[in-house]
């Protein structure tokens, strides 16, 4: 009775955390919010155009802020939620309009960045656009969640501002489709169709994810007059989520098993090419996921040439990393001249790398303790000329630790050597008061020595009586 009663009580505390119903929005406002959305004209075409230039231009410039501009601009949301909402509620007028101004969205889109990059006089593919140009399954776990989170704050009474643009960067509709793009105006049709396919994946899981929604808060669905349209629309909506997430898991399949071999060779080469006299230059990796085509591992060797029987050897302890279908191709500095000079070189550059990385360090250092330092040479003629006498000085800035070690505060010590007639309060409330605006620190202590009269330092601090000076500086003197 008592287990019954404490989970009874989880299973309330847990309805009540997760529950979408308590501060959800109306279906009324919610259809409004999309269909709002699922409008392509005037403001919102334009801004399509827009986010597509400037999407393009940051592909092309490899800057990654710009392309991050570029989709939280774009409009590409709207449509896609339109047709999930659509899905869900089986609004077929719904669903026709926003495929209808999706479509014309995607073909506006790919127009414009395909003639962005006719006409760009750069067309080199940078990392930011190659890396739209593959997708995983990754990419429909990122689509399906983030369409989750999209889909749940427009549900809600209050939506949230940083919800919607956190999906439209995580999704990145508007990339895929500008790569698409450069395929076309480069001709390059693997860039093409591998861009599409991931916009492709992004826009139909995030249709996915509100359609999900929308069913698990219960939205009233209209009544279909032909049962056999019905059937035919759902059985065509499962077919075309299998279409998209196969070959996405097929995909994401194949890029582990490449991290997976690429980290096997890393650690087969470390370990195997280990000798005193025997270095590795360099080495590529050519993977293959085709069984009938093995990968190639390529070794860039400098030093002391290794004789055949080791590498039979090193070959031979492939198996043992799980590379053992991989063909192993070993250089050395007597296969090639070139390799000598191209060892020597490497190694100049890396030498010429770390020398100039220290000396950044050391120049950082050496800033840092000039910013510590006080220049008393100068401060002495300074303190000279206001004081109207000669003067010695010794100036330091220091930091006041407390029992943990941490700095608490910043003071700076100022010890004067006089040979005329003493300071009197006037002239030393004059230097800390100087000190304070010439240092930028408040907190001024100021030690006096008159010759005539040597300090005794030890007693200073017994007999010395302290002068606040606008609470923050301190003058000890005699």
């Amino acid at each position: 009775m008592v287990s019954k009663r404490y989970f009874e009580g989880i299973r309330t505390f847990l309805h009540g955390r997760f529950n979408l119903h308590e501060d959800s929005a109306t279906e009324e406002e919610v259809h409004e919010r999309i269909e709002s959305g699922v409008i392509i004209r005037g403001t919102n075409l334009w801004v399509l155009i827009f986010a597509t230039f400037i999407a393009s231009i940051g592909l092309n410039l490899n800057s990654t802020a710009v392309i991050i501009g570029a989709m939280l601009i774009s409009p590409l949301m709207g449509p896609i939620m339109g047709v999930g909402l659509a899905l869900g509620t089986n609004d077929f007028e719904l669903l026709k309009r926003a495929s209808k101004n999706f479509g014309f969205m995607v073909t506006i889109a790919i127009l414009t960045s395909t003639c962005y990059f006719i006409i760009s006089p750069w067309s080199g593919a940078q990392s930011e656009l190659l890396s739209r140009t593959t997708s995983t399954m990754w990419d429909v776990l990122i689509a399906l969640f983030g369409g989750l989170a999209g889909i749940v704050a427009q549900t809600r009474k209050e939506r949230s501002v940083t919800v919607i643009p956190g999906v439209a960067i995580a999704t990145a509709l508007m990339p895929p489709l500008c790569t698409a793009g450069y395929g076309l105006a480069t001709m390059q049709l693997n860039y093409f169709f591998g861009a599409f396919y991931l916009f492709f994946i992004n826009t139909v899981f995030i249709a996915i994810a509100t359609f999900i929604v929308t069913n698990s808060l219960k939205y009233h669905k209209k009544q279909f007059i032909d049962p056999v349209r019905e059937k035919k629309v759902k059985r065509m909506m499962a077919i075309l989520i299998f279409l998209t997430i196969v070959p996405s898991v097929i995909i994401g399949y194949n890029l582990i098993r490449e991290m997976i071999f690429q980290q096997n060779v890393n650690s087969f080469i470390s370990k195997s090419f280990e000798f005193k006299d025997t270095r590795v230059v360099d080495f590529t990796v050519d993977y293959s996921s085709r069984s009938k085509k093995p990968s190639t591992v390529e070794v860039v060797l400098y030093g002391k040439p290794l004789s055949d029987d080791v590498i039979e050897m090193i070959k031979a302890q492939m198996i043992n990393y799980e590379i053992s279908n991989t063909s192993l191709a070993v250089k050395q500095a007597e296969d090639n001249s070139n390799l000598a000079s191209s060892f020597i070189q490497l190694n100049f550059e890396q030498l010429l790398k770390e020398k100039n990385n220290k000396i950044s360090e050391l120049n950082i250092e050496v800033e840092k303790y000039r910013d510590e330092q006080l220049p008393a040479s100068v401060l002495s003629k300074e303190m000279s000329a206001i004081l109207q006498m000669d003067v010695n000085v010794a100036i330091s800035r220091s930091n006041i630790y407390n029992n943990k070690g941490e700095v608490i505060e910043s003071m700076v010590l100022c010890y004067i050597k006089y040979y005329a007639s003493e300071l009197n309060d006037i002239d030393k409330t004059k230097i800390a008061e100087w000190l304070k605006i010439r240092t930028g620190v408040s907190n001024i202590k100021i030690i006096d020595e008159h010759m005539d009269r040597p300090l005794q330092l030890i007693e200073t601090t017994q007999t010395t009586m302290p002068l606040q000076i606008e609470n923050d500086a301190t003058i000890v003197g005699k």
